[in-house]
């Protein structure tokens, strides 16, 4: 498993892109707090905390699955214009 760091990304995309994902995805932020963000409520704790001022705060993802890491890594390198749906 490798990490990514995500950068500014529209979050309400990333939520439609963890739904597609298949292996359980992690959200680590620089604090050291891990969220499974597969499960609903840990979307909603991790990003939460993550959210400051309504801009995303640093953060690194972490895929169980390889292809979930590619499919995130793509939306976060290339954004929302280019976000296509499994």
């Amino acid at each position: 498993m490798r990490e990514f760091l995500m950068n500014d990304i529209d979050v309400q995309k990333f939520m439609q892109a963890l739904d597609n994902c298949k292996g359980n995805v992690y959200l680590i932020n620089d604090e050291g707090d891990k969220f499974n963000l597969k499960s609903k409520l840990s979307q909603m704790i991790g990003l939460v905390r993550l959210i400051e001022g309504g801009k995303l705060a640093e953060a690194k993802i972490v895929c169980d699955n390889v292809d979930d890491e590619s499919y995130l890594f793509r939306l976060n390198l290339f954004g929302e214009d280019n976000f296509q749906t499994k």
